[in-house]
């Protein structure tokens, strides 16, 4: 009799606990199964990402960038406006154009997301003239009509085609920066001011014709974003190096090709081939010596 009874206790709760676990998978809101808006369940194991690395990165993300020092205009007693070209096709400069995340793209997203203000291209380079978005956007795109033949009404239409410009087309970058000499800390310090991307035309033959800067970013302006933005750091993945950090410890490879002059002229005005290569070096070893020249031992 006893015998008989624990059967149908265990009978009793073996049929309960299946009952439950079907009446669960039935139930589509049953607790851990999620529901679509057409009332297709979806499991949550597709929504699983693998995580790309060891670790999740946020140290970039996290960072904060310190403003500038203030600076009084009396501690400045000397200073040199330069500019200078950086080449991506060096191999220093090779990050500019990691094909992963071009620094051309930065900016462009940047201006389309309204996070980077674009100038107009003038003689002082002043950042005098702001450009909409539309008007930046303008400037990466090309315009080509073509004339189409329907094969069989022979009706000849005019066609208007929009070619975005290649990341890769950009190979040149121009940066105009301040050196001054702070006699607070008495140290020669630099700041950089602006960056334009330069764009090559060509003839219908594919001649090369020039080279033009399409317009300029105020770097102040854009110091924030820059420190977000991940550069490629080809001695160590683990450390993460910004863009910020890129231009605020200098390392990219660039020649002067011009300074502030009486004329406003660029040394290629006066200057070709290899005596404009020395007369950079020239004007960069000057600006080191003054600041040389200023102690005495």
């Amino acid at each position: 009799m006893k015998f008989k009874l624990k059967i149908s206790v265990f009978t009793f709760f073996l049929f309960l606990f299946v009952g439950m676990n079907v009446s669960q998978a039935q139930d589509p809101t049953a607790p851990g199964t999620d529901v679509t808006e057409s009332g297709e369940s979806t499991d949550d194991e597709d929504k699983y990402i693998p995580l790309d690395g060891i670790v999740e990165k946020t140290l970039i993300t996290e960072r904060r960038v310190l403003p500038y020092q203030p600076q009084r205009e009396a501690d400045i007693f000397w200073e040199k406006r330069v500019w200078r070209v950086i080449d991506v096709r060096e191999k220093m400069n090779k990050r500019f154009v990691y094909p992963r995340r071009y620094f051309f793209d930065i900016i462009m997203d940047g201006i389309m997301e309204e996070r980077i203000k674009a100038y107009s291209i003038n003689d002082m380079d002043d950042f005098s003239e702001e450009l909409s978005k539309d008007e930046a956007a303008a400037l990466v795109s090309e315009v080509d009509t073509f004339v189409s033949f329907d094969p069989e009404t022979y009706e000849e239409t005019i066609e208007v085609a929009y070619n975005d410009l290649n990341p890769e087309d950009i190979k040149r970058y121009r940066v105009k920066e301040i050196w001054f000499f702070d006699e607070e800390t008495s140290t020669l310090q630099v700041r950089i001011l602006g960056i334009a991307p330069l764009k090559e035309e060509y003839d219908d033959q594919g001649n090369f014709l020039y080279e033009l800067p399409m317009f300029w970013i105020y770097y102040p302006d854009v110091r924030e974003l820059f420190s977000r933005e991940q550069a490629f750091n080809e001695s160590n993945d683990a450390g993460p190096m910004t863009w910020f950090d890129i231009f605020e410890m200098r390392y990219f490879s660039s020649y002067i090709y011009k300074e502030s002059n009486v004329y406003d002229r660029k040394i290629e005005h006066y200057l070709q081939g290899v005596d404009l290569l020395l007369e950079s070096e020239k004007i960069r070893m000057s600006i080191f010596n003054f600041e040389h020249d200023l102690w005495e031992f």
